[in-house]
């Protein structure tokens, strides 16, 4: 008869926070559209980047209202929350 493997099976250690927290990937792509954007309008750039620069913004706050969303469900205990 064939024994049956009862140990756990490995589990990788857990990642650093710093590298699964996605709000400061947002944040700096975010703030990089942010310059963009100043630097297009203070000197005239062609429209279709200045364009690009605000819909870069805009994304970018939508982002982070978000991860807002998320992190406050979770906070109160939500049960379709996604853990973080």
């Amino acid at each position: 008869m064939a024994e049956i493997d009862t140990a756990p099976e490995w589990q990788p250690p857990p990642l650093p926070r710093r590298l699964t927290d996605p709000v400061r990937p947002v944040l700096v792509g975010a703030a990089l559209w942010v310059v963009a954007l100043i630097v297009l309008a203070l000197t005239g750039g062609p429209g279709p980047w200045l364009w690009a620069s605000v819909v870069g913004v805009g994304l970018g706050g939508i982002g982070l209202s978000v991860l807002w969303l998320q992190r406050r469900a979770n906070a109160r205990g939500s049960r379709g929350a996604q853990k973080l």
